[in-house]
């Protein structure tokens, strides 16, 4: 069982990034429900408030250097309209695929004990989560520098 699992994660991981790959730039746009930054996160303040996000987020991997084409969000040194166009959609991008990397642990229901689903979901939500907060706490920042360049 527990090869099985060690198998199937990062799989998952792996599908929800080609997927997410696969959906054009153009369906990632920072203003979408989805990805737009809510009046409860305080421009992205929120997460620096109760996670202290400026100590960790630097430790977090930057997934666009696994891929051959893929975009390095660590760091951004080109502030022109079209890369902080280009930011703003892998940023979308890695919170999408960093949410549907969550949905799989159900999987796990179909041949593990109800506990060890829960111990999946768990799993997937802390490895995860951070890097969904790493998006919705940058994304704010770079959005004020884009609107100031149109």
């Amino acid at each position: 069982m527990f090869i099985i699992i060690f198998l199937l994660w990062p799989t998952f991981q792996l599908g929800a990034a080609f997927w997410a790959l696969e959906i054009k730039d153009t369906s990632y746009h920072y203003d979408a429900f989805f990805f737009k930054t809510h009046r409860w996160e305080h421009e992205g303040r929120i997460y620096q408030h109760l996670f202290r996000i400026k100590r960790w987020k630097k430790h977090l991997p930057d997934g666009g250097a696994a891929f051959k084409n893929g975009y390095r969000k660590k760091h951004l040194t080109d502030f022109s309209k079209a890369s902080l166009e280009k930011f703003l959609a892998e940023s979308c991008r890695a919170e999408f695929s960093h949410w549907i990397s969550i949905i799989p642990f159900f999987v796990f229901g179909f041949f593990c004990p109800p506990i060890v689903v829960l111990y999946m979901f768990i799993y997937a939500v802390l490895i995860n989560l951070p890097c969904i907060i790493a998006q919705r706490y940058n994304r704010p920042r770079i959005v004020k520098i884009y609107k100031r360049l149109i």
